[in-house]
């Protein structure tokens, strides 16, 4: 089993949310760290812990992400982090899985699972043996604790309650011996 870490330059997570029920507003966490065990052969085994700094939500507008950082959604101040730790794998195919773990927003614990595809590995040109990895799920977020909203005049609610999470992971290889 090897052990792999995020490289953060060349990875993304991303999120997008129904906004006054008929356009999307898409976001990213800037800063967020991740290490995965894994091994191709016995993508059963693997392991993936990730931790993201919820202070780092970015959608492209100062105040909206100002508010997301408030009380009124992610409350930086007392909740400074969203954690992902898987808790089991089950292999699809070769390259697809879902991978089922406790994803923790805003101090709430929920079971997600992520559809998972490896996309290959290869060695970049400074050696390093690189993998890539894309997931994705969706979540409900009034189940963790996320629930602000405004009502619309026209009917209906400012924001969705459900939220769209897109990763797109290139993860370097540690080298046998070399620190986690």
């Amino acid at each position: 089993m090897a052990t792999w870490n995020v490289d953060t330059a060349h990875s993304g997570v991303g999120f997008s949310v129904k906004h006054m029920m008929f356009t999307t507003v898409r976001g990213s966490f800037d800063e967020f760290d991740a290490t995965i065990e894994f091994d191709p052969s016995n993508p059963a085994d693997a392991k993936v812990n990730a931790t993201i700094q919820a202070a780092s939500v970015d959608t492209g507008a100062a105040d909206r992400d100002n508010h997301l950082r408030s009380a009124d959604f992610f409350d930086v101040e007392k909740y400074p982090t969203l954690t992902f730790s898987s808790t089991r794998v089950e292999p699809k195919s070769d390259t697809e899985a879902t991978v089922y773990g406790d994803l923790t927003i805003h101090g709430v614990t929920k079971e997600v699972p992520l559809n998972v595809t490896f996309l290959g590995e290869g060695v970049n040109p400074w050696g390093q043996t690189v993998g890539g990895f894309a997931a994705s799920t969706s979540i409900n977020r009034e189940e963790f604790g996320l629930t602000w909203n405004q009502a619309l005049e026209t009917g209906g609610v400012l924001v969705s309650k459900d939220i769209k999470i897109e990763l797109e992971i290139q993860a370097a290889k540690v080298a046998e011996g070399e620190a986690v």
